[in-house]
């Protein structure tokens, strides 16, 4: 059995996959940068997460002031969270990976578009489809979408992880 110091997920065995759970708890942005709720779907091809823009958020003060939209890198901040650090947690785990506390990801391409606008208090859902991964670089497709299925934003992302100093 393995000590739970050595590995955050216990005794989970790399060929038991993780829960959907399991990965939002290890995902390790924290408010006020956190934007994923919630993962509905997760298997080896695709996740699928939620997420709900609150009114307070901080950055809604500044962009713009009594008429506050999010911003594209936030929407890009959010679709990241899903589809490359909880997904890539996911698929590391697959690998075996017992250390995903020493691992964290980060960006390394970003092509989106952007169709529309998200407001304060709404919610949107992020698809990821996995083009490739491979040495712990993960790229994906990806599509934001309003809680009617409009779309605000798609493209392909790309990250790796690394190990923490």
């Amino acid at each position: 059995m393995q000590n739970q110091a050595s590995c955050p997920l216990g005794s989970t065995s790399a060929l038991e996959p993780l829960s959907p759970a399991k990965v939002l708890a290890l995902v390790p942005q924290r408010p006020p940068f956190r934007f994923i709720d919630e993962i509905v779907e997760l298997d080896p091809a695709r996740i699928v997460g939620r997420y709900r823009f609150r009114q307070d958020e901080y950055f809604y003060a500044g962009h713009f002031p009594g008429e506050p939209i999010t911003p594209g890198v936030i929407l890009i901040e959010a679709m990241g969270q899903t589809a490359l650090v909880a997904f890539g947690i996911y698929l590391a785990h697959g690998l075996g990976r017992g250390d995903l506390d020493r691992v964290r990801t980060i960006f390394t391409e970003a092509k989106v578009e952007f169709l529309d606008r998200v407001l304060p208090g709404e919610t949107v859902t992020i698809t990821a489809r996995k083009i490739y991964f491979r040495k712990l670089k993960l790229k994906v497709e990806v599509e934001m979408t309003r809680g009617d299925g409009t779309p605000v934003c798609a493209g392909e992302l790309a990250g790796i992880g690394v190990e923490k100093k």
